[in-house]
């Protein structure tokens, strides 16, 4: 491959020349008798740490009113090996809180908490000494990342508190929009022990990793509020504070720094324990602010600046991390590390990945390779960004965005926003439809490439592991949302409440639609990847960047999925497929010639047929005769064909009980079809593809 000379951007400074840093112990770390102090401040001509018995003054003032409100006490650090500045506090552990007041040459003085702690107080203005062994939760040590292999992996993006800030979830009030929401295993909607809310319908689901969105501690949330209060606000969290440290709104005690992280592990444990992988959500892009602690620590080394002096802004958000900084690197790496270590993190999701250098993110790919089991960690994030960043010429950085994927490693994934371009529109015209929403003839070659990971095209990845296919994320209109603005052009309030999505109902159009969609996802190539809800058409009344909007229309309705099962059960369908059967990961699809709009394709023993149009088309079982990649040269007999699943008005929700396929059928309307129609039949050498349908068929082996 040619050297590439770097990625097109804005020109920049170049990196300050500045000594690095070698050494695993930045930050406080406590032992048996003290706490050793020590920050990376290459341009200070002096540091002084203060100590405190709270994480704010409002909490000292409530606590000891008498007693004054500043440290208790305060040391210098002196200066050490490569720009370091550290300090030994002898009878000061575990509980401490603490920051930094940086004096530099020019006479200014910056006060800061500590870019490398690993707790702290109420809303992360104050770090705290943390022993960490002191917030395992019981049973710690034994947790265990859960072995999900390749083929399996389904993964389900949520929020923390959309996941059970609603008030059917069945957790308890003091629970709801926390941690500890996801240690409930068993609940149900209202509890009344019918419908599966929360963990317990993950598991009934059959999805194998969690997405969750930030939560490490963010900046835009006031954690000093309750989380009943109205001013207490919501926000995804992609505005980074304090990157090692978990968000405070999610823990029951957001004042005392221990409890967030105790509550964290305790939330990944109870995911782990119910087979799980857990993905977080990171975002080493840009940070809450320009004024930030690293910053005030080392000003003009943390962000990217252009000629000029100002800020980049590739993320959209007022500034880019300068990932490339050799210290800026080893930061990011060792922070990933650190979560997968500390934390038993299953795989990270990076956040415009596009605007992260690839020498860092493989660099994150070695470090986790050599922890324990690390090879099993994944990764995956955004191949673009915003706007244009800022870069030295001189410096040849490439990042990774798609033009930077060949050169990533072949085990970091990428979201592929062609597929779900092809399937539902265009991401930024709302009303422009895609395959499924009235563009059927004009997207149905980019359907046969979607099904194939888009092999052979200029798409392809070098592994198909490194394709996540997924038509919603929190970001945009969700797919119901998407649908109604495509298909109704001014979509009504009965439209986003799926109402009357029966054969002939109003909504029925977009809820065939909803199953064709999901129907792709999950029988192409590569990782499937699906939004919280979107199984049971999650609305967000067209809000298409809810990052602010209320909880109310952020959280989940798990009413509105116990109305909607039948969808949910069509995904539940799909995934027992998926995970049943490896090929649907990797094998190669041979792709069924047609001239119309109807893709049809051959996976391993599997045949299957989407029909977006509202006629019956028929599809000849000799044009499947021709033998796969790699597969025995005999002829398929023309009538070897038998439907495993026909997802179409009318139809059973659940799949057929025959051809070993043992899916369980016992789940919320799986079976209330009052009259479901029989599934199709091979009649004259032809399947029949029911209209707005997808079906499955498998190759009937004799004997």
């Amino acid at each position: 491959m040619a050297q590439y000379a770097g990625t097109p951007a804005e020109p920049a400074r170049p990196c300050p020349d500045l000594p690095v840093y070698a050494g695993d112990d930045l930050g406080a770390r406590p032992d048996a008798t003290g706490t050793t102090f020590r920050v990376w401040a290459p341009t200070a001509s002096g540091v002084t740490l203060r100590l405190f018995r709270y994480g704010s003054d409002a909490e000292s003032a409530v606590e000891e009113p008498a007693a004054p409100t500043g440290p208790f006490a305060s040391r210098e650090l002196a200066p050490d090996e490569a720009g370091t500045w550290a300090v030994r506090c002898d009878g000061v552990g575990h509980g401490v809180y603490y920051d930094y007041l940086v004096r530099f040459p020019d006479g200014t003085t910056h006060r800061t908490a500590d870019p490398w702690a690993r707790a702290a107080g109420v809303n992360g203005r104050r770090s705290m000494v943390v022993d960490l062994a002191r917030t395992d939760p019981d049973g710690w040590e034994a947790d265990r990342r859960p072995h999900v292999a390749s083929h399996d992996l389904v993964i389900w993006e949520t929020h923390v508190g959309d996941f059970s800030d609603d008030m059917h979830s069945g957790v308890p009030f003091e629970h709801r929009g926390t941690y500890l929401a996801f240690t409930y295993d068993d609940t149900s909607v209202d509890g009344d022990g019918e419908f599966p809310t929360c963990v317990a319908y993950l598991k009934h689901l059959g999805v194998t990793a969690v997405q969750l969105m930030p939560f490490y501690d963010y900046g835009s949330i006031d954690e000093s509020l309750a989380h009943d209060d109205p001013r207490h606000g919501f926000n995804w969290g992609y505005d980074p504070l304090n990157y090692n440290v978990p968000e405070g709104s999610y823990s029951t005690d957001p004042f005392h720094g221990e409890v967030r992280i105790r509550e964290c592990k305790r939330m990944i444990q109870a995911l782990h324990a119910a087979g799980i992988k857990v993905i977080m959500d990171v975002v080493y892009n840009h940070m809450f602010s320009a004024d930030n602690w690293f910053e005030r620590m080392i000003p003009g080394y943390a962000l990217r600046r252009r000629v000029d002096g100002a800020l980049a802004d590739g993320s959209g958000c007022g500034n880019d991390v300068a990932t490339e900084h050799p210290m800026m690197r080893r930061y990011i790496v060792d922070s990933v590390a650190y979560w997968a270590r500390e934390y038993h993190i299953d795989g990270f999701r990076f956040d415009l990945m596009g605007l992260i250098d690839v020498d860092t993110m493989n660099a994150i790919r070695t470090a986790l390779d050599e922890l324990p089991g690390g090879a099993t960690i994944l990764m995956h994030g955004e191949p673009w960004s915003a706007r244009e960043t800022a870069l030295d010429p001189a410096a040849g950085v490439v990042l990774a965005d798609k033009r930077g994927l060949p050169y990533l490693s072949p085990r970091i994934g990428a979201f592929c926003d062609t597929t779900r371009d092809a399937v539902r529109g265009h991401i930024f015209y709302h009303k422009e439809p895609g395959y499924l929403s009235g563009a059927a003839a004009d997207y149905a070659d980019d359907i046969r490439h979607a099904a194939d990971a888009w092999r052979g095209t200029p798409h392809e990845t070098a592994s198909v592991a490194q394709v996540i296919q997924y038509v919603s994320a929190h970001d945009d209109l969700t797919l119901w949302d998407k649908l109604c603005a495509a298909m109704r052009r001014l979509p009504t309030e009965a439209d986003y409440a799926a109402d009357d999505v029966d054969a002939g109902g109003r909504c029925a159009d977009l809820m065939a639609a909803n199953r064709l969609a999901a129907g792709i996802v999950f029988t192409a190539a590569g990782v499937p990847f699906l939004l919280s809800g979107e199984e049971f058409a999650r609305t967000k009344r067209g809000d298409s960047d809810s990052y602010r909007s209320p909880a109310a229309l952020n959280r989940l309705d798990w009413r509105r999925a116990r109305r909607l099962a039948r969808l949910v059960e069509h995904y539940r369908t799909l995934i027992a497929l998926r995970r049943g059967n490896p090929a649907y990961f990797g094998g190669a699809r041979t792709i069924v010639p047609r001239d119309d709009e109807v893709v049809v394709f051959r996976v391993g023993d599997d045949c299957v047929a989407v029909n977006p149009v509202g006629e019956t088309r028929l599809q000849p079982t000799v044009a499947l005769e021709t033998p796969a990649p790699y597969d025995e040269v005999t002829k398929i007999a023309p009538d070897d064909w038998r439907c495993l699943y026909c997802a179409a008005d009318g139809f059973a929700s659940g799949p057929a009980a025959a051809y070993d396929w043992a899916v369980p059928s016992d789940a919320e309307g799986a079976s209330d079809d009052a009259v479901a129609l029989p599934l199709p039949s091979v009649e004259h050498r032809a399947m029949p593809l029911p209209p707005y349908s997808i079906t499955v068929w498998r190759r009937w082996r004799h004997g």
